[in-house]
């Protein structure tokens, strides 16, 4: 090596040096995200979503995936490597949604205001006096901010009424915020709120004329929700940061349907106490749901009773360190409610004070508007039984205690605390639901307690079917002309759904793409690992094997794998 070639350690501070400049401008370019993440020093502005900030965008993508590319990937070690290729990849996937996709110029959702107020009313990442005038700022920005909304929206090739019709409902949530959540945090802290209340009254009229033309555009909303073939197969590979095709997707998750419905019938069979006959399985969870009847006031306190059930259990069984950080059963707020039924929020990896503040586990109630049949086929899907798994998928040892894991990572660059695999995030929480549906609900062997437990097999058998089907439903709407009586048919029959769910499913495969295929490719490549990884480590307990697979951030599991040196 001459002197004029870099060596590894020259090459290794140069790759970092870069990695933080990029991802600087990542998150200077999206402040609500950036906040989201605890990186305060944007929280008084707004995304710029106009044609010049796209321009901008686009060279600024650009010469950062040049950068990236100069960098000699062979100098570097596995963990720089795994940040180097994670942040090649998220660049790519900016650049190819800002020039190609565009979504901000026909999906509505995008441009939600209330997610530029729900994390300043949300955690209390700022000191008061701090966080009022950035609430301030982003109250002040946003009558600019919804004008250029209804700009890039009229130009592009139209909104699809799905997404008009949830973005209205989000439009609630936000008024909402502006009406009682915001005045109700200024009164608290008077002395600090100067100002505010002009910039809450324009943001509020923005609001309400913003609502107003969104609701005539309804009238002709006739966009195309499906991406077809060619965007979709490009959406999926930057989501799942995988090689697999939608065509092999598709052909692997109809095979492993017919394996879980295979499982699900043998569990069923046991439960009934009689052999495997027809239609043993739809009645089966009928029954549970009977059995488990909740209220709707019920859904909430069923959630914080399950979590409460799972601290001791997963500490008992040793599943993976448990951490102390607190854990909040919520309703979802009002401005979030519309695409999934649950979610876990928790505070910002890149919050110096993140271990203080609590991860939000929010559920939604079935809305007191809807028809009383609608509400009743949501409390029969979501009966207590399903929400006692439904805990263990977003909290422990899911969503919560992944998460908990993660924020504990400190790598050498803040790349595996900014930047998240959908993939491996939502596949080891559905790996959790396995593992501790194979432990039980409970301890013991006595009748009871094994009849609790095969029903929690059950229900997470049903919503391993879930999983399968959303990969399923995903591609075919998206590739395919799938129509909603055929997909409300496969969710009902062979994922044994209420209808209410599948209608549900069925708006969210439109609103989405590729997010729902990251449940049962995760899951896949996750169980892989944890298989794999048991293998070359036969005398570590499993609690230490998971422990191992949660202390690299949240990257993709291909690059887990490199991790873990599989």
């Amino acid at each position: 090596m001459t002197s004029s070639q870099p060596d590894g350690a020259e090459t290794t501070r140069r790759f970092r040096d870069v990695a933080e400049r990029v991802l600087d401008a990542l998150l200077s370019d999206a402040p609500e995200w950036a906040l989201d993440l605890g990186d305060t020093r944007g929280a008084h502005r707004l995304t710029d979503h106009s044609v010049e900030a796209d321009s901008l965008r686009v060279h600024v993508l650009t010469d950062a995936l040049g950068a990236l590319d100069e960098i000699d990937a062979d100098l570097l070690t596995a963990d720089d490597l795994v940040d180097l290729e994670m942040l090649r990849t998220r660049i790519s996937a900016d650049l190819w949604h800002t020039t190609e996709l565009r979504p901000h110029t026909w999906n509505p959702l995008v441009h939600s205001p209330g997610e530029a107020l729900h994390a300043l009313l949300e955690r209390e990442t700022l000191p008061v006096e701090e966080r009022l005038a950035a609430l301030t700022a982003r109250c002040a920005a946003l009558p600019a901010y919804l004008d250029t909304a209804r700009v890039r929206l009229s130009e592009g090739p139209g909104m699809p009424r799905v997404h008009v019709e949830t973005a209205l409902g989000q439009l609630e949530g936000a008024r909402t915020m502006l009406t009682e959540d915001v005045p109700a945090l200024a009164t608290r802290h008077a002395a600090h709120a100067s100002g505010l209340e002009p910039a809450r009254a324009a943001a509020l009229a923005a609001l309400d004329e913003y609502t107003s033309w969104m609701r005539t555009e309804l009238e002709f909303a006739s966009g195309n929700p499906r991406l077809g073939a060619r965007r979709f197969a490009a959406q999926l590979w930057y989501t799942l940061d995988s090689e697999l095709s939608p065509e092999a997707l598709l052909v692997r998750a109809e095979s492993d349907l017919l394996a879980t419905e295979e499982a699900l019938a043998e569990a069923a069979a046991e439960y009934a106490g009689e052999p495997r006959r027809p239609g043993q399985v739809a009645e089966v969870l009928s029954a549970l749901a009977d059995e488990f009847e909740i209220g709707p006031e019920g859904v909430v306190p069923s959630c914080t009773d399950a979590l409460a059930h799972l601290y001791s259990r997963v500490r008992e069984l040793d599943l993976a360190t448990v951490h102390d950080d607190p854990v909040e059963v919520i309703p979802m707020p009002l401005s979030r409610r519309g695409v999934a039924v649950a979610y876990c929020d928790a505070p910002g990896a890149l919050d110096p004070d993140a271990a203080s503040q609590p991860t939000f586990v929010a559920v939604a109630p079935p809305p007191e508007e809807w028809p009383a049949e609608r509400r009743a086929s949501f409390l029969r899907e979501y009966n207590g039984g399903m929400l006692r798994n439904l805990m263990v998928h977003e909290a422990l040892p899911g969503h919560a205690l992944q998460l908990a894991h993660a924020a504990r990572h400190r790598g050498h660059t803040r790349v595996r605390s900014a930047l998240s695999s959908g993939t491996f995030v939502e596949g080891w929480a559905v790996h959790a639901e396995d593992v501790l549906a194979g432990h039980g609900w409970s301890g013991g062997s006595d009748p009871a307690t094994r009849r609790t437990n095969l029903a929690l097999r059950l229900v997470q058998l049903k919503m391993r079917l879930r999983a399968v089907l959303n990969a399923i439903l995903d591609v075919r709407v998206h590739t395919g002309d799938l129509t909603e009586s055929e997909a409300v048919a496969l969710l009902t029959d062979r994922g044994h759904q209420e209808e209410g769910e599948a209608v549900g499913k069925w708006r969210r495969a439109l609103l989405t793409s590729a997010q729902l295929s990251t449940y049962y490719v995760g899951y896949a490549e996750v169980s892989d690992i944890a298989r794999d990884l048991a293998r070359t480590r036969p005398d570590a307990p499993v609690g230490r094997l998971h422990d191992a697979m949660l202390a690299h951030g949240n990257p993709p599991p291909r690059h887990l794998r490199t991790l873990l040196g599989l």
